[in-house]
């Protein structure tokens, strides 16, 4: 029986030997070793295509399955998705589902809170990266109480008490495997073994550090999270992480439909082939409401650095009246979204949609409003 209670004994920020030997190790094997077997032998293609292959294979297994569908529920998934994300998420060698989830729904629960926050980057850079997996400190326990579901999913419990016959065979056996089938073991041991698991393991960390640091807040500025998108390219759709803290429900991360975001767009396939339902998508409206929200905040914090000027303050006062009327939309959508719920009528869904859909032209064309007025400080 696997032991869920959590390793408080040792002492805080005792060396944790096991994970600093695994990453120091490996990284310092594939910025030495591949390096070298690439120059002095060559990779053959399909040495790279399976670099390629297994680094997508990761990238989902730990943002569509172990962020999103496991920490977060925004969809729900079929036994045979759920196992193949089990399986291609614990080759990233990122701890079991239970464990990164438990930690992961601590993060967003106290986020930045330095005593708290497993990751906070209030705690610097490099701690938000790696250091905090490197020593046993406090914040960083796992608590098992605030996963009570994922205890009661069978696939879940087998890949935790499995997990390293798990990464042993996905990433030492498979691709030497592999690599006897194209006559190339060597090769895709290295690169789609181990250059793939180092670089796989720094990208999903730059989104504890980077999306933290790098980037612009335009959903709400409670948090550090930021949006970026070149994070993203290299977070297969992380980077969006401003959005994902302030609607971590959404299945997207990338809400724009130009948005790259590689674990939106393989949720929406697998949903369209049957395999996952009960995506869970923030509405248009409260996404709009959070961006305008921010645009006035942001409108004011210019429109008020000089009271003195009479222009600024007919500027201001105008900014006011935009609020105003701001708040009677959100009212109206309340009002609307009430009025739906007590319908509970099918045939009423058109009325509703044709309604929502006035509502957040109204919030688009306010957005413009506060852009033009804002913009005019600089006139």
């Amino acid at each position: 029986m696997t032991d869920l209670s959590p390793k408080s004994e040792r002492a805080e920020g005792t060396r944790n030997w096991p994970v600093s030997l695994t990453l120091g190790l490996t990284f310092l094997a594939a910025v030495i070793l591949v390096p070298w077997y690439g120059f002095t032998v060559g990779f053959s293609g399909w040495a790279w295509a399976f670099f390629g292959l297994f680094m997508i294979l990761t990238g989902i297994g730990i943002g569509s399955g172990y962020h999103r569908l496991w920490s977060h529920r925004t969809y729900k998934a079929s036994p045979a998705l759920q196992w193949f994300l089990a399986i291609v998420g614990g080759m990233s060698i990122q701890n079991s589902i239970l464990v990164w989830s438990a930690r992961h729904r601590v993060h967003h629960r106290d986020v930045d809170d330095d005593d708290k926050d497993p990751y906070s980057i209030g705690r610097g850079f490099w701690f938000a990266h790696v250091g905090w997996m490197l020593r046993d400190y406090k914040s960083g326990e796992v608590d098992y109480s605030i996963v009570p579901d994922l205890k009661e999913n069978k696939i879940v419990m087998w890949q935790h008490r499995h997990y390293l016959e798990l990464i042993l065979l996905t990433n030492i056996a498979l691709p030497l495997g592999l690599g006897f089938l194209v006559g190339d073991p060597v090769g895709v041991f290295l690169l789609a073994g181990l250059g793939r698991l180092v670089l796989n393991h720094h990208f999903t960390f730059f989104i504890n550090s980077l999306a933290h640091m790098w980037g612009n807040q335009p959903y709400t500025d409670e948090n550090s999270a930021r949006d970026n998108w070149f994070l993203s390219i290299f977070t297969y759709g992380e980077g969006y992480h401003n959005f994902h803290h302030f609607f971590q429900s959404d299945y997207r991360n990338g809400v724009r439909w130009f948005a790259i975001d590689l674990n939106k767009w393989f949720i929406a396939t697998v949903a369209g082939l049957g395999m996952a339902r009960d995506l869970r998508r923030t509405p248009q409206f409260k996404i709009l409401r959070a961006r305008l929200h921010m645009d006035f905040k942001r409108a004011r914090e210019r429109l008020s650095q000089d009271p003195s000027d009479p222009r600024w303050k007919e500027l201001l006062e105008k900014l006011e009246l935009e609020y105003a009327q701001y708040l009677g939309t959100v009212k109206e959508w309340q009002a609307l979204q009430m009025e739906k719920v007590q319908a509970g009528k099918q045939r009423l869904q058109d009325r509703f949609d044709a309604s929502y859909r006035e509502l957040e032209k109204a919030l688009q064309l306010q957005r413009k409003r506060v852009a033009m007025l804002t913009a005019q400080v600089y006139v």
